[in-house]
């Protein structure tokens, strides 16, 4: 018991983070107490994503995380991929502005409605395809450059902003290629669309996990200067990692699309969906 308490202990706490989560948990909560149905697979889906990018940041996982090349991968894996991909497959949107109190969700139309237009500007450039998908490739390379990764990882505040990007970036694109209820701020993607993102997003990270997997250089020396939490070659260490930035996000992209497609032939109001 003694060691579970000190393993869901944060190795690094950081207010914002444990804050977002609880409020993320506390209003979809509110939501459902206050009527909305998504359904228990929805649920479940948006509690676990939640959870996952909870346990990787704010437990005794963070310190190995920031320790060891291959537990950091994995940690971005859950913080870029799995969790935000969960969240938005989850569709939440309905029953998080249920569980808002009626004088904020009254916010858009009042006095700050300028301000709400402007982000909404903000986020639809951002949805656009070309840029959701060369931001969420981009950043996974911006933060993988030895030079850059080196000061993330020595600073406490580069590290936190490196892993706030991968959550904020992994959410914006699943939630474009996910989107599916009625029309609104996010651009509305054809299913051929969608999947041509996917494709795209594929070969530039099998490409770097491949070229991190296969190097005969220690490209991060930074967990040899600070030391790794377990006493593992540097490059076996390394060519975890890089299997992990190749097969399982690449394999993301696979069952998204396959999601996808699985969204083209539900069934609308009882019929068939029309070609």
């Amino acid at each position: 018991m003694n060691t579970l308490f000190e393993w869901l202990r944060p190795w690094e706490p950081s207010a914002p983070v444990f804050l977002a989560c609880i409020l993320a948990v506390v209003l979809y909560a509110a939501g459902l107490l206050r009527g909305a149905r998504p359904g228990f697979w929805p649920a479940l889906s948006y509690f676990t994503g939640v959870t996952l990018i909870y346990l990787v940041t704010q437990t005794h996982y963070d310190y190995y995380s920031q320790y060891l090349f291959s537990a950091h991968r994995l940690q971005h894996l859950i913080l870029h991929h799995l969790g935000p991909f969960l969240i938005a497959l989850a569709m939440p949107t309905a029953v998080l502005a249920a569980g808002l109190p009626a004088a904020v969700r009254r916010w858009p139309q009042g006095p700050a409605a300028p301000v709400f237009t402007l982000l909404r500007g903000g986020y639809r450039i951002l949805q656009q395809p070309f840029i959701a998908g060369f931001l969420f490739v981009g950043l996974i390379y911006f933060w993988l450059t030895p030079e850059i990764h080196f000061d993330a990882m020595l600073s406490i505040d580069l590290y936190w902003l490196m892993n706030w990007t991968m959550v904020l970036d992994g959410l914006l694109f699943w939630w474009l290629i996910f989107e599916r209820g009625d029309r609104g701020v996010t651009p509305r993607l054809s299913p051929g669309k969608r999947i041509l993102v996917l494709a795209l997003v594929m070969p530039p990270q099998i490409a770097l996990g491949a070229f991190i997997t296969f190097s005969h250089q220690n490209l991060f020396e930074i967990y040899d200067v600070c030391g790794r939490a377990f006493p593992i070659d540097p490059l076996l260490d390394q060519q975890i990692g890089g299997l992990i930035t190749w097969i399982p996000a690449s394999m993301m992209s696979v069952a998204a699309a396959i999601i996808v497609l699985a969204f083209r032939l539900e069934k609308p109001d009882g019929q068939k969906a029309s070609q």
